[in-house]
């Protein structure tokens, strides 16, 4: 087996894994085939054991993150949503208008066209703030409050 043997990758970066898993490959070639399940499962919980302390010290470093966002006060920048949380939702409200013009149009005339497409304009301005609070205060994410723009 060489490095870019595809039943090789990820082993490189753990030589503790490797040792182990040479380790039961030269213990299968000893014993015979009537080990194999035995050593797989001795292997894989070596793997699980690996992958839990790993999740375990992300998990940390996280809630460590957190701890200190609060104690500051501070919060992180919220990413902005994706494509189809920002615009998905105006899209289908807009879709949606069509046959609701349709049908207030004919029973209640222009006023109620108009009170219906103040009703969309005002659910998808409810949500674009939702997605971008600062936006009505009229800064901009990520820039720095402190420093005024030149």
């Amino acid at each position: 087996m060489n490095a870019s043997d595809p039943r090789n990758a990820g082993l490189g970066k753990d030589p503790d894994l490797r040792k182990d898993l040479d380790a039961t490959i030269r213990a299968r070639r000893e014993l015979g085939e009537a080990y194999d399940s035995a050593l797989v499962d001795s292997f894989l919980e070596k793997v699980e054991q690996r992958i839990d302390g790993a999740v375990d010290r992300q998990v940390r470093r996280h809630l460590a993150e957190q701890h200190l966002v609060a104690a500051r006060g501070t919060q992180r920048p919220k990413p902005s949503g994706s494509w189809a949380e920002r615009y998905g939702f105006a899209l289908i409200t807009l879709v949606l208008a069509v046959p609701l013009s349709a049908i207030v149009s004919p029973l209640t005339g222009t006023s109620g066209l108009v009170a219906t497409w103040l009703g969309i304009v005002g659910v998808n301005a409810v949500q674009a703030l939702r997605l971008d609070p600062e936006h009505l205060a009229g800064r901009r994410p990520g820039r720095d409050r402190g420093v005024q723009d030149r």
